[in-house]
């Protein structure tokens, strides 16, 4: 039986980084030959969770993100964002649409737009340590019939 296949990433809190992060994640998931829409909402999740790192997670700082993703059974794309930054105090209020601690120009969406693009969604996060948001998604098989 094949092992599972896994990546590793780390880099700083820096908006550049934002990009790379997404297009890191895409091209690792296009082991599963998803559809543009599918690769679309598995960038757009990575995108929202990096974002919330640099935004809330380091406000004032420069801090390490870390991404894990793996293939694991059933083409499933399994993928952790972590930072160690400064964790979020109301879990609940924070998944609430609309609400946000980035000042106006933040819309209060990342969380509900991860949570809608993916097949599973989990967050974890300790005051002061940094939060943990597990993403998983099932890439639909193609080809009729493979």
């Amino acid at each position: 039986m094949k092992g599972e296949n896994y990546m590793h990433l780390e880099f700083p809190s820096r908006s550049s980084n934002e990009a790379f992060a997404r297009s890191a994640v895409a091209a690792f998931a296009a082991q599963l030959d998803p559809t543009l829409d599918e690769l679309g909402d598995i960038k757009t999740a990575v995108s929202e969770a990096v974002t919330n790192c640099i935004v809330h997670a380091y406000p004032n700082e420069l801090g390490p993100i870390i991404i894990k993703a793996k293939i694991i059974g059933d083409n499933v794309l399994d993928i952790t964002v972590k930072d160690r930054g400064c964790g979020i105090a109301d879990i609940e209020q924070a998944r609430k649409p609309m609400f946000t601690t980035g000042g106006e120009e933040r819309s209060g969406m990342g969380i509900t737009i991860m949570e809608s693009f993916m097949t599973e969604f989990r967050i974890q996060s300790t005051l002061h340590k940094g939060t943990s948001v597990h993403m998983k998604r099932r890439i639909l098989p193609r080809g009729g019939g493979k």
